[in-house]
């Protein structure tokens, strides 16, 4: 582990930990992660982003001149369901484009409270949907997401498989949210070893996000639905996250259902330690694996898909 990366895992137990989530409003939350994007530096030279309407679904298309025409990455971002934007992950995505030679579709999801379950999975779908009906081929979609916006990938493959619309060709979850139900025992082993959650904060999250839905409802928390037929996944967690194990179950249950799943579990790195690439070592070299793994199972190219590329953006 590098020295930046042990500095930042100070910096978050100083300015992130320390803070009561159970104390703070909805707005005061959403202050915060506006204060945060101010913060973000913005894509280099060559990089264009481009609001667009995706199906109904506010969303930015992000590419820069590494980009194939023909294969995309959904983008789902995280924040407990109640915060987060595209904008707060422009330092992420430009690079996720990047790596995954691929055009971003980074969704601006509808945010609870005032937005509940299942509306985020709705914004999903419509913005996957978006992407076929544009042209865009299954097999050269992966979809991607960090956190909450990990957890919902899972959802969204279960809902697009049992609906019966193609599956994309790969799948990424970058420390994922995938039990509601708050039964992962790294919860209550790691709630000191994290540096950026305490294991008192997801509670709050989730009675925002579900409004009194069951937690164990599969599109809610996808560790209890079937996995079997889903595409290929990589799964990124930390060694030392509270939501550690639901990675590592949701790795179980997949591979259980005969699904091909490949588990990264990094040494102490925090919580989707992605968004620290500016600063750390390990974050590039994470984003650099995801690029890896996306390229090599999206790489069919077909005629056909290249014709129907041209309209997307």
């Amino acid at each position: 582990m590098s020295l930046r990366s042990e500095a930042v895992r100070l910096g978050l137990r100083w300015l992130v930990k320390r803070r009561n989530y159970r104390e703070l409003s909805i707005a005061q939350h959403r202050q915060f992660a506006s204060t945060a994007e101010r913060l973000i530096p913005d894509p280099p030279a060559g990089t264009k982003t481009l609001s667009i309407d995706a199906g109904g679904v506010k969303a930015d298309l992000i590419t820069t001149p590494a980009t194939a025409p023909h294969r995309h990455t959904l983008f789902l971002h995280g924040g407990g369901f109640i915060i987060g934007s595209p904008s707060l992950y422009r330092h992420v995505t430009w690079r996720i484009a990047e790596a995954t030679q691929a055009r971003v579709l980074a969704v601006d999801y509808r945010l609870a409270p005032e937005h509940p379950f299942p509306a985020a999975l709705e914004d999903a779908v419509s913005a996957y949907q978006w992407l076929l009906a544009s042209g865009a081929d299954p097999r050269q979609i992966a979809v991607m997401g960090d956190s909450a916006g990990g957890g919902l990938v899972f959802s969204l493959m279960l809902r697009l498989r049992d609906e019966g619309t193609p599956l994309p060709g790969a799948a990424v979850a970058l420390s994922p949210w995938t039990d509601l139900a708050l039964t992962g025992p790294s919860l209550r082993l790691n709630s000191a070893a994290d540096p950026m959650l305490n294991a008192e904060d997801p509670p709050q999250f989730v009675e925002d996000y579900l409004a009194g839905a069951d937690p164990r409802t599969p599109y809610v928390s996808p560790l209890y639905g079937d996995p079997a037929g889903l595409p290929p996944t990589f799964i990124q967690v930390g060694s030392d996250e509270v939501l550690r194990d639901d990675a590592v179950r949701m790795a179980d249950r997949m591979r259980a259902a005969g699904c091909q799943v490949e588990l990264e579990i990094w040494p102490r790195m925090p919580h989707v330690w992605h968004v620290f690439v500016p600063l750390i070592p390990e974050a590039r070299r994470a984003i650099e694996r995801i690029g890896s793994f996306v390229r090599s199972r999206t790489g069919y190219v077909s005629a056909a898909s290249l014709a129907r590329s041209a309209p997307i953006g």
